[in-house]
């Protein structure tokens, strides 16, 4: 099992579903530990949402799930993560508390060239900006 940050499409009721996309590739369904943030600065690219890593940032929100480690390739392949491709999403581990405890997440921001000149979703939450928009 692992830890995983989402922030994006891949929240529950979302486009990219992790629990969807689990169900899609017959893996058990994850299991949602709490919220939690990362420093950054959320981006508008159209369709989804890129997180630019960034300690100076804002908290941007997201959902903490325990998942089945067959899940990771499918969660790769929806962030079109390929080896020795790091032209817009990566991925990359975290240290993150949720609910008490400290946990080792992995997470897809993007490469920060990939962000140059689109709108920044300044409160940090890709819902509730989706929402609005």
């Amino acid at each position: 099992m692992q830890t995983v940050f989402v922030y994006g499409t891949l929240w529950a009721g979302e486009v990219s579903d992790i629990s969807e996309a689990a169900a899609r590739n017959e893996i058990a369904v994850p299991n949602l530990l709490g919220t939690a943030s990362v420093k950054g600065h959320l981006f508008d690219f159209g369709l989804y949402p890129g997180l630019a890593i960034d300690e100076a940032g804002v908290d941007v929100i997201g959902n903490v799930y325990e998942i089945d480690d067959a899940l990771v390739a499918v969660l790769d392949e929806i962030e079109a993560v390929y080896p020795g491709n790091e032209e817009l999403f990566i991925a990359r581990d975290v240290m993150l508390k949720v609910d008490g405890n400290v946990l080792n997440c992995r997470f897809y921001p993007v490469a920060p060239d990939a962000v140059k000149g689109l709108p920044e979703i300044r409160s940090g939450d890709w819902v509730e900006y989706r929402s609005t928009r």
